[in-house]
């Protein structure tokens, strides 16, 4: 009886075990997000900062920028692809397969919101422009006015300083430049 149904059992699993599909392993697709809530556009009223991170994987990932006004309205957009922030890196940083760009990428959003980004205000009085900022009357109007900054990385050696433009009503550039 044992040997009967070994040779039953036997070409059943040698039958299960050629039929079984194998299933590639898929990296599920990366979302993550943050959100913080600061005086910008206006210095007694909180506007939204959004920060997300989609993508599959390191190659198709997009950070994305919103700030959204204490009215409700998007003021500020910005989509960064993941590989211009890894290329800004690759000279500092070994990135030996897609696992590490992607951690690396989660780091930049963790990043993202750091007190050191917000500004407050923007411009001091005694501070004076030189020659990355690109607009001088935007510069001398955050003194007048004592908005708030921000700043974000687009890399290794660049950071970008951002502010409400109460004048134009816009979100305005107003210092560029490489870090120390």
């Amino acid at each position: 009886m044992k040997r009967f149904s070994i040779y039953i059992a036997l070409p059943i699993l040698f039958i299960i075990a050629c039929n079984s599909n194998k299933k590639e392993t898929v990296a599920p697709p990366v979302s993550d997000s943050r959100t913080i809530t600061k005086a910008f556009s206006d210095l007694n009223k909180l506007d939204t900062f959004k920060v997300s991170l989609n993508g599959k994987d390191a190659n198709d990932m997009v950070l994305n920028l919103r700030i959204i006004a204490f009215t409700g309205k998007e003021i500020y957009a910005l989509d960064i692809k993941g590989t211009e922030l890894i290329n800004n890196y690759k000279e500092s940083v070994s990135f030996k397969n897609d696992d590490q760009k992607v951690q690396f990428l989660k780091e930049e959003l963790n990043l993202f919101f750091d007190d050191e980004n917000f500004l407050e205000p923007a411009v001091t009085a005694d501070e004076q422009p030189d020659q990355h900022v690109p607009d001088k009357a935007f510069y001398a109007e955050l003194k007048q006015t004592g908005l708030n900054g921000f700043n974000y990385r687009l890399g290794k050696e660049t950071k970008v300083y951002i502010a409400w433009s109460a004048k134009d009503q816009i979100v305005k550039r107003y210092y560029q430049c490489c870090q120390p």
